[in-house]
């Protein structure tokens, strides 16, 4: 019996590795032998760098940026065998490196990303891939573009710092000092989202709450990424409301595409592409999958939808233990899902559920094995 693991990591409580180890322990446990691959996933989102180090390998190059508070952190990108960098804007920008009451999403900026990019430039890396999920962010990218060099404007000409209150107050975007050397590197954007800039599904009201905006925050922010968006079209003719993914990571999607030419590709396909997941998973009788939180954005580019629609076509059932299940997960069975599984129970609140992770993880696994694979064995 071939056994892949193939899960993301929950965020804040286990890693993609952890997780596979529990799983592995918990398969041993209850079904004896096995033969077991794991594949470590992530979707463009924080951990995106380590699973792709653990297949392609590279070199390490750490670099003192700017938190997305504005705090000296030491952060780091990777240059893979080829050359081609990698930067994980969640090292740089990421809501994991904020405490929840730190998170303010007017406040917060994505200028340390920028920092490790123009690091990477400086280095001679000609091929830049950036990861753009897990931000804690929604300052339009002008922050990662103020450490290339590009100037944001008030109407009375005075630079802005670049952070989310500041979207409301563009009136120019100067592109003049735009670090040189960016017309000859390709870009890369991996992103697990399609969501637009600006709207309903938009970077605001969508990831607005979990960075830490309440209504009348967002009520502004979505005001501002308006104001944004209209002085974009304005100035450079490209209409952000017709691209998906322009709100991926608070609008840092629109900043690479705008102003780096950066071609957006799914941060999941890159992956699996990148560890050559249909080949590994041929003989597979059972893979299985994860994340922290199954929702409706689970069906939308994320590691389960992803997997699942990759082994549907070989014919492989796909079970995806999660943290917890909500409103819209159920999407995911049309997605080549076949069941689902939650670690949390009901009745326990969050915070006790991420501090008791890896037992919760542990007896759900047992109980995946146990339903599903036992009586084969």
């Amino acid at each position: 019996m071939l056994l892949v693991f193939a899960s993301d990591s929950f965020k804040g409580s286990l890693s993609s590795k952890r997780i596979h180890e529990l799983l592995s322990n918990a398969a041993h446990d209850v079904l004896g032998e096995c033969e077991i691959v794991c594949i470590p996933m992530a979707d463009g989102g924080e951990g995106t760098l380590d699973a792709i180090v653990s297949v392609t390998g590279g070199e390490n190059v750490s670099y003192m940026v700017l938190d997305p508070l504005g705090r000296p952190i030491r952060s780091e990108y990777v240059v893979l065998p080829d050359g081609t960098a990698v930067v994980e804007m969640a090292k740089a920008s990421g809501l994991t490196l904020l405490s929840e009451s730190e998170r303010n999403p007017l406040l917060t900026s994505t200028y340390g990303t920028g920092e490790l990019i123009r690091e990477a430039i400086s280095r001679g890396c000609k091929n830049i891939t950036v990861t753009i999920g897990g931000s804690a962010t929604n300052d339009g990218g002008m922050g990662c573009m103020k450490a290339l060099g590009i100037r944001f404007l008030d109407e009375d000409g005075c630079e802005l710092d670049g952070c989310g209150a500041d979207l409301e107050k563009v009136a120019h975007i100067d592109t003049s000092g735009l670090m040189p050397w960016t017309a000859d590197i390709d870009f890369t954007v991996m992103c697990d989202v399609t969501n637009p800039l600006c709207g309903e599904n938009g970077a605001t009201y969508t990831f607005g709450p979990q960075k830490g905006a309440d209504l009348d925050m967002m009520k502004r922010l979505e005001a501002g990424m308006k104001n944004y968006r209209d002085v974009i079209k304005r100035e450079f003719n490209i209409d952000l409301d017709t691209i998906p993914g322009a709100g991926a990571a608070g609008g840092l999607g629109a900043a690479l595409m705008v102003f780096l030419n950066g071609k957006l590709k799914s941060g999941i396909d890159t992956l699996l592409d990148l560890t050559d997941f249909d080949d590994r998973i041929k003989d597979a009788d059972l893979i299985i999958t994860g994340e922290g939180c199954a929702d409706a954005q689970s069906s939308h580019g994320k590691v389960m939808q992803g997997i699942g629609l990759r082994a549907h076509k070989q014919g492989i059932p796909v079970i995806g233990i999660c943290g917890s299940i909500e409103k819209g997960a159920s999407d995911l069975y049309d997605q080549g899902i076949s069941f689902l599984y939650e670690t949390k129970p009901d009745d326990m609140p969050l915070q006790e559920a991420m501090i008791n992770a890896e037992e919760l993880y542990l007896q759900t696994a047992k109980k995946v094995f146990t339903d599903q694979l036992s009586p084969l064995s």
